[in-house]
């Protein structure tokens, strides 16, 4: 059979730290965002590739909260694996917060770490007074 997304996601988590250790001592975050985004797509389209057959697309996305009429639309679309990674159901289906679960990681996080912003502020110690 193919490769695993699991296994996918875990080589391009590889390769997202190691891109993000080397770019991500430059302060341009302009793209950042773009490629994050584009990312997600790229990552949605392999889910719905690996799905591969109507049925199998129909009962994934029921068992990811779509409701059943718009499951059958979008799993007999002949629409390309990348037009239906942009559609509202896909992207509801297989949500940022879904893949982020799955071990996909963001760009954005690992360019803010890289940066040396943290995503939990740090509380000042209340024992030592200021002055």
């Amino acid at each position: 059979m193919g490769v695993s997304m699991e296994y996918r996601l875990h080589k391009l988590g590889q390769y997202l730290r190691g891109w993000t250790a080397y770019y991500g001592i430059s302060q341009y975050y302009r793209p950042v965002p773009e490629l994050d985004e584009w990312i997600r797509r790229r990552v949605r389209m392999c889910y719905w590739k690996q799905w591969r057959w109507s049925c199998t697309k129909i009962k994934n996305l029921l068992a990811l909260g779509v409701s059943l009429k718009s499951a059958i639309q979008h799993g007999v679309s002949s629409n390309s694996y990348w037009q239906m990674s942009r559609t509202p159901v896909i992207n509801q289906a297989v949500s940022n917060a879904w893949l982020k679960e799955q071990g996909l990681l963001s760009v954005k996080d690992l360019w803010g770490k890289a940066q040396g912003y943290t995503a939990k502020k740090e509380k000042a110690s209340s024992s030592v007074p200021t002055c």
